[in-house]
């Protein structure tokens, strides 16, 4: 998302990445005409004419205020690169294929993750991200 922040000489234009999303790109655009219907800008405080223009693989949001036009542009654009990308998690080594005719021994059991404390309506009362390193 593309839009106008500020007013007078120090109006200017900043983007943010409204989310991710797996899935077609017309799921994508799907999501993004909801976010771009009921995206509400800082600007203009008393808007008095709203416009949603559909362009290309994206959206032109323009309100117009008593005295300016405030103009938000959302975009579906696929992420090719990302310098802050948490790592790749590290691949399992392959399981060793047994020979024909050996014997293989049973395998210990596996441990069972400790059950997860819930409050009454099954909400975990710590959530699974705390602690988590690659969140921030």
């Amino acid at each position: 998302m593309e839009t106008t922040v500020g007013v007078g000489e120090r109006k200017h234009a900043e983007a943010y990445v409204l989310a991710h999303l797996e899935g077609t790109r017309e799921d994508a655009l799907a999501e993004l005409e909801r976010r771009a219907r009921n995206h509400t800008p800082e600007h203009p405080r008393s808007p008095k004419r709203r416009r949603l223009f559909r362009e290309g693989d994206g959206f032109l949001l323009v309100i117009d205020g008593a005295w300016q036009s405030f103009s938000t542009r959302f975009t579906v654009a696929e992420l090719l690169d990302d310098s802050a990308a948490p790592p790749p998690p590290a691949a399992e080594p392959e399981p060793e294929v047994p020979e024909p005719g050996a014997t293989v021994p049973p395998s210990p059991p596996s441990p069972s993750s400790p059950p997860v404390e819930r409050y009454a309506d099954g909400v975990p009362v710590r959530p699974s991200w705390l602690g988590r390193t690659d969140v921030q």
